[in-house]
């Protein structure tokens, strides 16, 4: 995410941190490469032009070009103006005082409409609340049955009717049902269409005067840049939505939708895909994203991916292991599965400040898989009590795996090493162990 935009801006700042003292031409150079590096990752020319100037109003200034560090104060201009080019703060999704809250999706099709929708649905319930979704898509014949299989991933109630043609009269039905069945949060999926045409916004038209949504979400596809942003400009001014979800955002090295889209729609970005699971919903944070893009790092959205998949009496638990000097395999396999759940190692890599220097980074996710394989063909008293492993043993559990028994010996190898690491913390008496370490 953000990839190439990161790499040219982090060369334009290496440069200015490089000077003692700054003068005008310097900055104004700066300038030009940061403009030709938006230009380059399909920012909206307009938001280009005004944010350059922005900056540059800024940054050629008595104040900073002679103050102690120059550089570091264009830096942290270059950061504010992304920020608030992005829309400053987190923008939630807003709730009806008079429950059910309606919530309808729109968006072209192929944008991951009905996905998302079960991504939000998820966020809801677990967030304590009673979502219910609705397949108003009745154009795509598959739409009601991947939505229903959906559903029941997240154990969420879908309302959906295959003998009738007519998206008002399931979304009216459906808000009838929440009222019936205490849902607090009503999802409509609606219909998408390969490009925007007078048939989709007449029917979404006819759903919005039915239900009067709280809130329109627009889902639309990072990967397709500009195209996004004239979409987006599109379904505001033809039906007015109150917020963006962008879609694909791990696969979008450039990042243009998600810099434009708010300076040319005047809309938030309330939510960013970054994967295909059912759990790869976040909300967009302004200030973390022009963070990334500037190449400091995510730690924020990393700490709070860990809180969510680490457990306040697991980590306790795992502290008195680790204080009791016994930490065994099943512990190691426990921690690997946790660490997997948040996502793939690059990406949490990438949310680390200065790994984005790190050139061709690789993490080989099939690594985890080989090591819990491993871990599993070793039997409960092996797991627990590593010395048992001698060379029959460790030929047995390669042939149980799959694997080689250098590939035993390596995660053998790097289990004692970690138990050798850990017995440092032993006899630290106020020592907060996190439920995720590094190794």
């Amino acid at each position: 995410m953000f990839e190439s935009i990161t790499e040219k801006l982090d060369r334009v700042f290496k440069g200015l941190k490089g000077k003692g003292l700054l003068r005008d031409e310097d900055v104004e150079t700066a300038l030009k490469e940061i403009r030709l590096a938006l230009l380059e990752a399909d920012v909206n020319f307009k938001v280009v032009k005004d944010l350059i100037q922005n900056i540059k109003s800024k940054a050629v200034g008595k104040d900073v070009l002679e103050s102690l560090t120059p550089g570091q104060q264009v830096i942290k201009i270059v950061n504010d103006e992304l920020c608030s080019l992005l829309g400053s703060t987190n923008s939630r999704i807003t709730l009806s005082p008079n429950p059910p809250t309606v919530i309808m999706m729109v968006g072209l099709q192929g944008s991951g409409k009905t996905t998302t929708a079960a991504k939000l649905a998820r966020i809801f319930k677990k967030e304590g609340r009673r979502p219910l979704l609705v397949a108003c898509d009745l154009q795509r014949p598959a739409a009601i049955d991947q939505l229903i299989t959906l559903g029941k991933q997240i154990d969420v109630n879908v309302h959906h009717a295959r003998d009738t043609k007519d998206p008002v009269l399931v979304a009216t039905e459906s808000v009838k049902r929440a009222k019936t069945e205490a849902h607090d949060i009503v999802i409509l999926d609606t219909a998408g269409r390969l490009h925007v045409d007078e048939a989709l916004m007449n029917e979404l038209k006819q759903i919005k005067e039915a239900v009067a949504p709280r809130e329109i979400l627009l889902v639309a596809d990072s990967m397709t840049g500009q195209d996004a942003v004239t979409i987006a400009k599109q379904f505001n001014g033809q039906i007015g939505i109150d917020g963006v979800i962008l879609t694909k955002m791990d696969g979008d090295a450039r990042g243009g939708a998600a810099l434009s889209i708010r300076a040319v729609t005047d809309k938030p970005i309330k939510f960013i895909g970054v994967g295909e699971k059912i759990d790869m919903l976040e909300p967009f944070h302004p200030d973390r994203i022009a963070s990334k893009i500037l190449g400091m790092g995510d730690v924020l959205t990393l700490i709070e991916q860990a809180q969510k998949s680490f457990d306040h009496k697991e980590a306790e638990a795992l502290q008195k292991k680790i204080l009791g000097d016994s930490f065994t395999f099943d512990d190691l396999r426990d921690q690997l599965k946790k660490i997997r759940s948040m996502g793939s190692m690059e990406s949490l890599l990438s949310m680390i400040p200065g790994f984005n220097k790190v050139k061709n980074l690789k993490v080989d996710e099939r690594e985890f898989v080989r090591t819990e394989a491993i871990i599993n063909s070793m039997t409960r008293k092996e797991r627990a009590n590593h010395s048992l492993l001698n060379g029959s043993r460790r030929r047995r559990i390669a042939l149980g795996s799959g694997t080689s028994v250098a590939e035993v010996n390596r995660v053998v190898k790097q289990y004692v090493e970690l138990r050798k690491m850990l017995k440092m913390f032993k006899g630290k008496k106020n020592l907060k162990i996190p439920g995720m370490f590094p190794f």
